[in-house]
């Protein structure tokens, strides 16, 4: 299984406006999704009532961009840089910088940890 092309595919479609598919596409029923040093979440309902938060909350989305990337084929633990231009509902707009590092397995994230500056 190519997991670092599976990656690649989900950061692609979260780019062209399709991440909840690709969250129901690529994460495993039981994963866990972590921001900074939160307690993560456990779950895919769990997670994807928080995905549909987020995205509900932003009014538009300028761009966003994946400008560095790295797979380590013997963890299968991925690394994405990400740029994001985003004008939040009620919050105004906000410049986004952050990396996410997923734990693949069968095809699967089964654990994924965004680590940003909250400002």
């Amino acid at each position: 299984m190519n997991h670092a092309a599976l990656d690649k595919k989900l950061n692609e479609m979260v780019l062209t406006g399709q991440a909840m598919a690709a969250f129901e596409e690529f994460y495993a029923d039981g994963v866990k999704m972590q921001e900074n040093s939160d307690a993560p979440c456990v779950g895919k309902e769990a997670n994807r009532k928080r995905e549909i938060e987020f995205f509900s909350s932003v009014e538009q989305w300028h761009s966003g961009a994946v400008t560095a990337s790295a797979f380590n084929p013997e963890t299968n633990i991925s690394l994405s840089q990400w740029e994001m231009d985003i004008t939040f509902k009620g919050m105004g707009r906000v410049q986004m910088n952050q990396a996410a590092v997923r734990h693949w397995e069968n095809g699967k994230v089964v654990f994924e940890r965004f680590f940003y500056n909250k400002g």
